[in-house]
């Protein structure tokens, strides 16, 4: 079959083979294993993904030139000790790369001094929102032939949760490459940390997939292999701190679709082991490029390895590129979640797995496999949902989830801190632990008003409101530096009990509300008020639009009305003040391209001018969970623009008109103040703003 037909025969001619070969009656492990021998085979007929666009835009976007991964963003999340419950629902183990060290072989192969961070440091954004490049954060660019590298690694692990490190194992015919930090463990009785071995049995090739290509060293597998092998791991499967199932030493194998006869090589592995004191071992057959019942090869029991064996639909076409020349493709990590999350569990013994993301870019320039919008929150809700309804179904000596991975940099399946966000993901691990133990703290119906104090003289006001409205409230108040001693002193005088959080003047009340969302989310906190000491001073009416917006969330009448219902009804996410609900498109002209680009970063629908609304004056009442869309973005703090008085076109304002559009996309409704009270909404033209003549 000719790889090299074009495109314009090659995508219908690969439709037609999938069609066809979908059709056919073959068991799950018959179709893994024919898909990956045509892969192997015939890859270049597998058509271009997608392509993504470039946005025209009606001048110069600010945000290109700043796209950068190196800073904390939304949700950057800092070290901290907290407990863990005893005893842990399962054991978590994180795949283990031992990348991170020259060797003489990667010198030859790719340059003096090579080792992933060489990937990792090269990155570049492809599309707008790719985080790229992805750097470390706490531990830095690390050396693993320093020991106390895996020490610290291995501290951190154990406080946030994980159980034990799945070291990759690359042995050949008696050659074995990046074997020291597995070797420092063996020797070094400190490193307590339970790990196990995969046996990485594919060869290497400068592809980095572990498809055919240019191979730079090749594996053989033959019966004397086997028992070289067996003979060679020995040492770790009689260490008293490997990993057991059951009381035996694990040992993964990643591809054992490559073992020509894995059953006599299984029983050679066992009878040697019963031989020459090891004793009983438990073998797992990686689920990465085939689901084989493990029972039929041998061994005791699969692993998952997401995102493998997972086909999200592409959604490459919807992301504008920053490099057009990029062959990329994004998928939607969301998609792959809630696929693996749901399976059921087979008949035979499997270990399930959960993944914090993936993005090969480093590995594969321009042409990166990238899976889009995943979030510490996603993959904490993953990880809870396979440990209560997967894990759970497993003996409690069986009781494994594994993690892919714990630093796969080059990859983007990292849980180990980074710039951007810290120690989210660790802390994710820990939090699914905890709330699957049902130790997590009750979430607080009290609701909680934010407001952002950009005018001191205004705020006495919002305060003597919250203070008369009825409602028990939590106040945190937002401000800039250099209004930090007027805040302070009005607080003293109306509200000594409220919070105080400082942040940079940018991005208006927007920014800061983000941030403290955010952390009020993981807190517990359902709802909250969004206030802020709005004048418009570009307005004469500015004094009579903050007024009217107070007066419909909060007079006294209508708060303690609307925190029940709140309170009462799971689906209401927004509540506006009425005659502030306004078409998209007013404005459009100016706001028109952030709100689409926001769109993207968010991952949810494209919104219609003419059809989807807004709230003006943004100021509403808010259920914390329907916000998921947006903040479990983490966007950059860079995206808003530094403060030049814009009446309208910023990134600011674009959050403001995409809140109701990521309430609707989190599966939540909006609904107005008056309709919630019961009362009529008047109508007529909005009088505090004009519609853009171009919309």
């Amino acid at each position: 079959m000719n790889p090299h037909l074009p495109p314009w025969i090659r995508a219908p001619l690969f439709r037609l083979l999938r069609r066809g070969f979908r059709l056919l009656p073959l068991s799950v492990a018959r179709r893994d294993r024919l898909r990956q021998r045509f892969l192997d085979r015939y890859g270049a007929l597998v058509p271009d993904p997608p392509r993504g666009h470039v946005r025209v835009h009606a001048s110069p976007s600010p945000h290109r030139p700043g796209e950068r991964a190196t800073e904390p963003a939304i949700g950057y999340v800092a070290d901290r000790d907290a407990a863990l419950p005893d005893p842990l629902p399962a054991t978590l183990v994180a795949f283990y790369l031992p990348q991170f060290h020259p060797i003489p072989e990667n010198d030859a192969w790719w340059g003096e001094g090579f080792t992933e961070w060489h990937n990792v440091a090269r990155a570049l954004p492809q599309f707008e929102g790719h985080a790229q490049p992805r750097l470390p954060g706490a531990l830095g660019f690390y050396d693993l032939r320093v020991a106390d590298v895996m020490r610290r690694q291995m501290a951190l692990a154990r406080r946030y949760g994980i159980g034990a490190l799945c070291f990759y194992h690359y042995w050949f015919s008696g050659k074995t490459l990046l074997d020291t930090p597995a070797r420092q463990w063996l020797d070094d009785p400190s490193l307590d940390l339970p790990i196990c071995l995969c046996w990485a049995n594919e060869s290497w090739s400068r592809r980095w997939d572990g498809r055919t290509g240019e191979t730079l060293i090749a594996q053989v597998h033959d019966p004397e292999d086997d028992l070289a092998f067996i003979a060679a791991i020995a040492p770790w499967l009689r260490d008293q701190r490997y990993l057991r199932v059951g009381g035996k030493p694990l040992l993964l194998v990643y591809r054992t679709g490559l073992l020509p006869d894995p059953v006599t090589t299984a029983k050679r592995w066992r009878d040697w082991c019963r031989d020459h004191d090891v004793g009983e071992i438990f073998l797992a057959c990686v689920h990465g490029f085939e689901r084989t019942d493990p029972r039929t090869i041998g061994f005791d029991a699969a692993v998952e390895f997401p995102p493998n064996m997972a086909t999200p639909k592409s959604i490459t076409a919807h992301q504008s590129l920053l490099n057009p020349g990029y062959r990329g493709e994004v998928l939607d990590w969301r998609e792959l979640a809630s696929d693996y999350a749901s399976r059921a569990m087979p008949d035979y013994p499997l270990f399930p797995a959960v993944n914090p993301g993936w993005d090969n870019e480093p590995r594969r320039s321009g042409r990166g496999r990238v899976y889009a919008h995943a979030s510490p929150r996603g993959y904490r809700d993953w990880l809870q949902a396979t440990l209560i309804h997967r894990a759970s179904r497993l003996p409690h000596d069986h009781r494994l989830v594994f993690v892919n991975a714990w630093n796969e940099w080059a990859e983007g399946a990292v849980l180990e801190p980074d710039a951007r966000l810290g120690f989210a993901w660790l802390e994710a691990t820990r939090q699914a632990l905890v709330r699957t133990a049902g130790r997590e703290s009750p979430r607080t119906t009290r609701p909680c008003a934010v407001v952002h104090a950009w005018y001191p003289e205004v705020l006495g006001e919002l305060l003597d409101a919250l203070a008369a409205s009825g409602v028990d409230w939590r106040i945190l108040v937002t401000t800039a530096p250099e209004k930090e001693a007027a805040v302070r002193a009005c607080l003293a005088r109306h509200a000594p009990d409220a919070g105080l959080e400082i942040h940079p003047n940018r991005g208006r009340d927007v920014l800061p509300f983000l941030h403290v969302a955010n952390r009020l989310l993981d807190e517990g906190v359902e709802v909250v008020l969004k206030l802020h000491t709005k004048r418009s001073s570009h307005r004469r009416d500015g004094e009579r639009w903050r007024r009217d917006l107070i007066e419909r969330l909060l007079a006294p009448a209508r708060a303690p009305i609307l925190a029940q219902r709140l309170a009462d009804d799971p689906r209401l996410g927004l509540v506006a003040p009425e005659g502030h609900v306004q078409p998209l498109d007013y404005y459009w002209g100016a706001n028109r391209d952030n709100v689409h680009r926001l769109a993207a970063l968010l991952g949810i629908p494209e919104p219609d001018a003419g059809r989807d609304r807004f709230v003006a004056g943004n100021m509403f009442w808010l259920r914390l969970e329907a916000l998921r869309p947006l903040l479990d973005a983490h966007l950059d703090p860079w995206r808003f623009e530094p403060e030049q008085g814009q009446v309208d076109g910023s990134f600011a304002h674009a959050i403001e008109r995409i809140i109701a559009l990521a309430v609707r996309a989190a599966g939540y409704r909006m609904d107005t103040a008056a309709q919630l009270c019961g009362e009529t909404e008047a109508e007529g033209s909005y009088p505090y703003a004009r519609r853009d003549p171009g919309s």
